[in-house]
């Protein structure tokens, strides 16, 4: 497909724009399948789940539609929000689609999980929030869900960034709104997966075992 200029890149993927309404993300490294990605949009989306809308999807591409408005880490960094608005709005979106039925799954316990929910891919679009970059969703238990969101953020808080701070008082907020939706088993997993990625850097890795410590401590505050 022929693609306009680039809008973004994330670890292993980039945005072209297509027009004003649509943009093409194209992935670079060959992980992911578009198509199965597009269809949990759709799902969701038809059950009133904030996502872009789905135009066509091959295995690396995947034509949406074009969201305006900035991300909420961009947000952040400009100061249009903080740190414990974006963990409220970061537990609201878990709990709104954790109540989303799975699309595949005919077991009442089982969800949609996006499994990668954290600032860079929320949206603050003019139509409020919109959760984008659903190549990790799979169904499962919600626990993993709230897990992954809170190790992505603890590996920020404790790895010395600029942002560590935020991350840390986004955290907070994240913990204080959705506690109960962490549980032993989907934290033990989150640290696993997080452990496996192969897009971690050393140092991410490293910070594993302190980013968990973080959690349970901010749990029991």
């Amino acid at each position: 497909m022929r693609t306009g200029r680039l809008l973004g890149s994330g670890r292993s993927a980039d945005v072209y724009e297509i027009d004003e309404a649509w943009v093409l993300r194209r992935d670079r490294e060959g992980w992911g399948d578009a198509t199965a990605e597009a269809a949990v949009m759709e799902h969701v989306r038809g059950h009133g789940y904030p996502v872009p809308g789905v135009r066509a999807a091959s295995r690396t591409d995947l034509v949406m539609e074009r969201l305006s408005g900035p991300t909420m880490l961009e947000a952040f960094g400009a100061g249009r929000i903080g740190p414990r608005e974006g963990g409220a709005i970061l537990a609201g979106l878990l709990r709104a689609l954790h109540a989303v039925p799975a699309r595949v799954s005919a077991d009442p316990a089982v969800r949609v999980l996006h499994l990668d929910l954290h600032p860079d891919n929320v949206m603050l679009t003019p139509d409020g929030p919109k959760v984008i970059d659903w190549a990790n969703a799979e169904e499962g238990a919600p626990g993993l869900d709230w897990g992954m969101s809170a190790v992505i953020l603890a590996q920020v808080a404790v790895g010395g960034e600029p942002y560590a701070e935020g991350a840390r008082e986004t955290l907070a907020a994240l913990l204080g709104e959705g506690a109960p939706g962490v549980t032993e088993d989907g934290l033990a997993e989150a640290r696993r997966r997080r452990a496996a990625n192969p897009t971690m850097s050393a140092r991410e890795v490293e910070v594993l075992g302190e980013a968990e410590q973080l959690i349970r401590t901010l749990l029991l505050a």
